[in-house]
């Protein structure tokens, strides 16, 4: 079996090391012109806690649920999306996150909340 090798001179470390930086450079660049969706910061009038699942509870499951929710001119959540978190908590927390209620605004905003899930000790 041939074995290749490559031999990489000092100058050439230099030049790759000079295009990865470039390419750091352009993306870092990118990734500020991005437009960035901050989440209002609604206040929440009603909290309903989660039903934890008996199967999480069995296994001792816990940890925090990051939910996206959507929330209407009149503080209803219309929509709720799981940005983060053990799937075995996640429908749980979806569903009490879609029984809140939030202060009204002017428009229609999005809020990011946390559900913590933790077993009695």
């Amino acid at each position: 079996m041939n074995r290749v090798r490559f031999a990489i001179s000092s100058r050439g470390l230099r030049r790759m090391g000079f295009r990865l930086f470039q390419a750091a450079a352009l993306a870092l660049v990118v990734a500020m012109a991005l437009p960035v969706r901050a989440a209002d910061d609604r206040a929440v009038k009603s909290r309903v806690p989660p039903i934890y699942p008996e199967l999480a509870k069995r296994m001792k499951i816990s940890g925090v649920v990051k939910i996206e929710a959507t929330v209407s001119p009149e503080g209803k959540v219309t929509a709720v999306k799981t940005l983060s978190g053990s799937r075995a908590l996640q429908t749980a927390a979806e569903d009490a996150v879609h029984q809140w209620k939030f202060v009204s605004a002017a428009t229609e905003s999005t809020v990011d909340v946390e559900v913590n899930f933790a077993l009695a000790q």
